[in-house]
């Protein structure tokens, strides 16, 4: 084999499997852990990945901070699988929280054209726009606080002291991205990453919900670690390393 067909492979496992080890490859290669630290340094160079001891990871991309306004364009068809699985977690008569993320904006969208009938607290004020125009099936509290105008929703000491006063029978959490390896969870703007934090210690269960890529993107904010919450929902399973991570921490998948 070709050094650069050894290269191609090298980054076909790390795109699999989120991380390789020198060991592994020197043995399915049939080389010397020697080449295989060569190959690894080699694509470091080249941005295709990070080394670690003992082998290497991918690198992580960080997130862009858009308005809703922008974020809402993007994705959308994924963004819709992800809102048609969480309808189907929601029950009659629960009171759930939909934060500040354009996946829940489809998720009270959903809601709206469904017959269920649910308390919904949200601090986002295009979903209390949304769901304002439902008829008696859906009561609807919104969170009060400091308008963060980029984010369109209410962040901040009086909206989590708000926030605090319930518990919610499910909350769905947005985020920009989340390291399985590091088990954080990110966001960019930290009063926002404070309120989610609060959200999750008032709610009963709580789903994240984000599409698969954001595996391999991180925030500058950690709210949260992969244990403090019980489930994410996204558009199709992430590497097998991965999966293993969410497993051994009892995380769901759906």
């Amino acid at each position: 084999m070709f050094t650069e067909e050894r290269l191609d492979e090298i980054l076909n496992i790390l795109n699999s499997e989120g991380k390789v080890k020198v060991k592994d490859l020197s043995q399915k290669f049939n080389v010397t852990e020697d080449c295989i630290r060569k190959d690894l340094k080699q694509l470091e160079h080249n941005g295709s990945l990070k080394r670690t001891y003992g082998g290497a990871i991918q690198v992580r991309q960080s997130s862009q901070l858009y308005d809703i306004s922008e974020r809402e364009k993007i994705d959308i068809s994924t963004k819709s699988i992800i809102s048609k699985k969480a309808l189907e977690l929601i029950e009659d008569r629960e009171t759930i929280f939909l934060d500040i993320s354009t996946i829940n904006i489809l998720i009270a969208k959903a809601l709206l054209a469904s017959k269920k009938r649910v308390i919904v607290v949200t601090n986002m004020l295009e979903i209390a726009n949304i769901l304002s125009s439902s008829n008696d099936n859906i009561t609807v509290v919104v969170v009060s606080g400091v308008l963060n105008k980029p984010l369109n929703g209410f962040v901040g000491a009086t909206a989590n002291d708000f926030i605090k006063k319930y518990r919610f029978d499910k909350s769905f959490i947005g985020s920009c991205g989340v390291d399985a390896f590091d088990k954080s969870i990110t966001t960019f703007e930290i009063e926002d990453g404070i309120t989610k934090a609060t959200i999750i210690q008032s709610s009963k269960k709580t789903f994240l919900v984000m599409e698969n890529k954001k595996f391999n993107v991180d925030g500058n904010y950690k709210f949260a670690a992969i244990d403090d919450i019980n489930a994410i929902i996204t558009d199709e399973k992430p590497t097998e390393q991965i999966m293993e991570i969410l497993i051994s921490n009892e995380i769901e998948l759906i």
